[in-house]
């Protein structure tokens, strides 16, 4: 994730990042610059159309369309920032849930080696469903433990959660904890298990394909319909505004693409792997 501040107005104007939709759609934008001058060559100095021709009133259309690629446009970046949010909200909780479960665990156990195992299980959670959700290669490094049978075809976050619900219920069997702490323990582990459900429910339903194909043929024709009107009020300054008005209209569908999958690597993509250190960073201090 990309960390700017937002009062500096010059940079975010003259400064073209790797995560901006101009660099992204320079190629793009070339291509329509040279189409709009195509039409404004051909109908001004081939064709030779003049400014009582039908072609003209082909602006009503735009005129009509506008406010719906708006309403369109609009609905589609709200949907994509409600699933980024979502899914910074759901990473939130993870943050505060190993902190309360190592809160628990630093309290109620007093054996060294069973605080070692918790303070290594609960922030190794984090750090499998990060690469998880990004459906990245999960190393048994990573655990630096030998407490788990790694098996690469099953489910990764669950066996962690396994793993620590296995030893929640063999220190109760040991008399180390309460029935009452082992309820306790039991909604921590379970608060888990649904954070990473909801992740995953964003990570696995994208937006409706047909409403996202559809935007994108709307703006595509939209665009390219702007010079044959435009063109007779505008002359070769049709260039540019039709040049300007895909940037904006393309901009926003690329922004929403790149928001509505939080959990991947694209630089607005949400901070989890730093969200997994601080989780680690924070356990580490609970439990000692």
């Amino acid at each position: 994730m990309i960390s700017y501040n937002p009062k500096e107005w010059f940079s975010f104007i003259f400064n073209f990042h790797r995560g901006d939709t101009f660099r992204k759609l320079l190629g793009a934008m070339i291509g329509i610059g040279l189409y709009s001058g195509g039409v404004a060559y051909l109908e001004l100095e081939y064709w030779k159309l003049s400014s009582g021709s039908h072609v003209k009133n082909i602006t009503i259309m735009h005129s009509m369309l506008g406010f719906v690629i708006s309403l369109l446009l609009v609905f589609r970046t709200n949907t994509a920032y409600d699933r980024w949010w979502e899914g910074r909200k759901i990473w939130g909780s993870l943050v505060n849930n190993s902190r309360n479960l190592a809160l628990k665990m630093a309290v109620m156990l007093d054996d060294k080696d069973d605080k070692d195992f918790f303070k290594k299980m609960i922030p190794a959670y984090a750090s499998v469903l990060n690469l998880h959700l990004k459906r990245e290669a999960i190393s048994h490094e990573l655990f630096d433990t030998n407490e788990i049978s790694q098996d690469h075809y099953k489910h990764k976050p669950n066996q962690i959660a396994k793993t620590m619900m296995q030893k929640i219920n063999k220190l109760y069997l040991e008399k180390k904890i309460s029935g009452d702490q082992l309820i306790v323990l039991n909604s921590e582990i379970q608060s888990f298990t649904e954070i990473c459900g909801a992740c995953e429910r964003i990570k696995n339903t994208p937006i409706p394909y047909s409403y996202s194909a559809f935007i994108k043929k709307f703006i595509f024709m939209y665009v390219l319909t702007l010079p044959f009107g435009y063109v007779f009020q505008l002359g070769y300054y049709v260039i540019p505004v039709v040049v300007f008005i895909f940037y904006v209209l393309a901009s926003l569908e690329l922004i929403a693409e790149e928001i509505e999958d939080p959990f991947g690597n694209d630089p607005n993509d949400l901070p989890t792997q730093k969200i997994a250190e601080n989780i680690k960073k924070n356990v580490e201090e609970l439990i000692y």
